[in-house]
């Protein structure tokens, strides 16, 4: 279990802490405790998240239940550097989102002696990792994986099985494109997909005009 490691009394690096799991697990709440203790503590805090984010606020970093902390909305990882100097925690929700130098950046962060808390999707809506958050996961010193509830089954999830047909990576969304599932049940549900889209197929073939002989 990470208990939280808020001050470096030894060392001038500080460190990176990545907090993943699917939708609905948690992940934002959880970054947000932990800045808001940094406030408390009088301590400098910068929360950043991609542009691309503008679900809940353009600015507002906002978890599902409706808890918030402000944040400035970067259209690319590179900025966070320039926006963060004398910080002494710096905050990034919606890693998965980043372009791949967000990992470069988190490990400059650290080694200028700044506390990064990294909130992000480890898996897509396919259940393959996410962007650079395998990365982030691997390079970091403290990885806290939360999750869901599934729906189907009330197992664990940790898995965000997309209900629309919408098949773009990036697809923002809530309840109403997303769920969270167990493992058995994402299986269940993506054989049950694969298996309706072959049906289609079939369909369109057979409804398909025959050339002329």
């Amino acid at each position: 279990m990470f208990l939280e490691n808020t001050v470096n009394h030894k060392e001038q690096f500080g460190w990176i802490e990545v907090i993943c799991g699917s939708m609905f697990s948690g992940k934002t709440e959880e970054l947000i405790r932990r800045l808001k203790r940094a406030q408390f503590a009088k301590q400098k805090v910068e929360i950043f998240k991609p542009q691309v984010d503008t679900r809940y606020d353009e600015e507002m970093v906002v978890s599902h239940d409706a808890n918030e902390i402000r944040s400035t909305p970067v259209p690319a990882a590179a900025n966070i550097r320039l926006l963060a100097d004398g910080c002494d925690v710096v905050g990034i929700d919606e890693a998965q989102f980043f372009d791949d130098e967000i990992v470069t950046v988190c490990n400059d962060l650290a080694n200028k002696g700044i506390r990064v808390v990294v909130a992000g999707l480890d898996m897509d809506f396919k259940g393959n990792p996410f962007g650079p958050m395998p990365a982030l996961m691997a390079t970091a010193e403290y990885v806290t994986k939360v999750h869901a509830v599934c729906t189907r089954t009330g197992n664990l999830a940790n898995y965000s099985f997309r209900k629309s047909n919408d098949d773009k990576l990036v697809l923002l969304g809530e309840v109403e494109e997303y769920e969270p599932l167990s493992r058995g049940a994402f299986y269940k549900a993506m054989l049950k997909e694969r298996v309706k889209k072959i049906d289609v197929n079939v369909e369109e073939l057979k409804n398909k005009p025959k050339g002329n002989a």
